[in-house]
């Protein structure tokens, strides 16, 4: 059976990286929402032959606690193509997606087992946020730039002020008598490289804003698309190095530390899974994800208006939740047990993956589709991104945890929520490179839906 040929590998494995595999908190976290498969079912199949197959899809398909949701993949498709209203098929794409990414996250924690820690580290770097990575390649091809940029804008303030602010409330009352401890090198890495991002998207701004105001004499979108694609490269290579930092040269700052009974720093799994089975599974979750991504980008304007809401709120607000929710439910759970490293390993690490991986590959991409996207994500956007990273990097500072830094960052969310709330972008607004801010020389002023 592939089940006992997947733990001989394992064991074969373990013997040739005798210091075991470091998990990430990203795969730790992905592995609170699932659930050992129960083999006896499979047993009393009569037919021989087909166990090895149940087996290996009861692994993929049931051995979560998201796999209730899977009907809604096929319930997408099937609205989409019997052409039920569209914001049935958006909703039901957003919550086939759900299931999708810890599956995601899965296969490609059952690869590294086989690759070692290194290459299974750049695959989960790639794959980690392979939904977001998705829908904004998706909406470049239809030249959607603005669902790009406040998509990828929304997970990065959900993973820094939602994610977190919850994992710190829930995890300070849940253990209100108990100390809560976490490492700050992990954290000082990730908001310094934060910071940098919140600089590449303000050059452009300002940039933007010098030019309006006369004080130079160029072209403000051709010089604005010029510093983004460099700040992209810088971006790019900033996290080229994260990685070399993170996986080879300081990798102790990254590995979960052991607590209570070592559950988190089990280095002993052995595969669920064939390496050419999980291969083939992760190629067929991904192309699954971009089919239901493309229906989201598609159906995102209907949706909008049938909703009542702004296309960059729904971006902003909607799309990161749903799309994020496997993951930001592991940090949670990590956050009520305590086990704060892990919580700061997700929420910090998902937010540098795609402020300083995803967003610069995007306008490098469009570069290359002739697509004019640039980091001028305007001012409310950029402020808000500056405000976010500040105000996680100063409830990070003394290495501590407590509930009222849980309901700081959580208030600060609602804040930001209200304010693309109240700023309207008509929905036809998201086919351009417009923005929710017009600024004619010397004045500003915002345009209403």
């Amino acid at each position: 059976m592939e089940a006992a040929a997947a733990m001989e590998a394992g064991r074969k494995l373990a013997a040739r990286h005798p210091h075991g595999r470091s998990r990430t908190a990203h795969n730790m976290s992905s592995s609170s929402l699932r659930k050992k498969s129960d083999a006896a079912l499979v047993r009393k199949v009569p037919v021989a032959p087909l166990r090895p197959l149940l087996a290996n899809l009861q692994e993929v398909f049931l051995a979560t606690k998201l796999a209730v949701l899977f009907p809604a993949v096929p319930l997408a498709i099937a609205a989409q193509c019997f052409r039920f209203d569209q914001v049935w098929v958006f909703a039901l794409s957003l919550l086939g997606l759900i299931p999708l990414a810890e599956r995601v996250s899965f296969l490609t924690e059952q690869i590294a087992l086989y690759t070692g820690p290194t290459v299974g580290g750049l695959l989960n770097a790639t794959c980690g946020n392979a939904t977001e990575l998705i829908i904004a390649l998706f909406a470049l091809l239809k030249g959607k730039i603005e669902v790009v940029k406040c998509s990828l804008l929304g997970s990065v303030l959900s993973n820094l002020l939602l994610v977190l602010g919850t994992s710190l409330f829930c995890g300070g009352v849940v253990n209100l008598g108990a100390r809560q401890p976490y490492d700050r090198n992990q954290s000082d890495v990730s908001t310094a490289l934060l910071f940098l991002a919140v600089l590449c998207h303000s050059a452009p701004l300002l940039l933007r804003y010098a030019v309006a105001a006369g004080e130079h004499s160029v072209s403000a979108t051709s010089a604005s698309l010029d510093l983004s694609r460099a700040c992209s490269f810088v971006m790019l290579a900033s996290y080229v190095a994260y990685l070399f930092f993170q996986l080879k040269t300081h990798r102790q700052l990254f590995e979960p530390q052991e607590v209570d009974g070592g559950d988190a720093g089990d280095d002993d799994e052995e595969p669920a899974l064939g390496f050419a089975s999980a291969l083939f599974w992760l190629a067929l979750m991904t192309a699954v994800i971009s089919v239901l991504s493309e229906y989201v980008v598609g159906t995102i304007e209907p949706t909008s208006q049938s909703w009542g809401l702004s296309v960059s709120f729904i971006s902003i607000i909607l799309l990161p939740i749903v799309g994020n929710a496997a993951e930001h439910a592991g940090a949670i759970i990590f956050a009520l047990k305590n086990k704060l490293d892990i919580t700061l390993g997700v929420a910090l690490g998902s937010a540098t993956q795609i402020s300083m991986f995803v967003v610069p590959l995007s306008v490098l991409v469009a570069w290359i589709m002739g697509v004019q996207m640039d980091l001028d994500f305007k001012l409310l956007e950029t402020g808000s991104l500056f405000m976010a990273v500040l105000v996680t990097a100063f409830t990070l500072q003394d290495g501590t945890s407590h509930y009222l830094k849980g309901i700081l960052l959580l208030l600060c969310y609602i804040v930001i929520g209200a304010c693309f709330f109240v700023a309207r972008q008509p929905a036809g607004h998201a086919n351009s490179n417009g923005a929710l801010l017009d600024v004619p020389t010397g004045s500003m002023s915002v345009q209403a839906a």
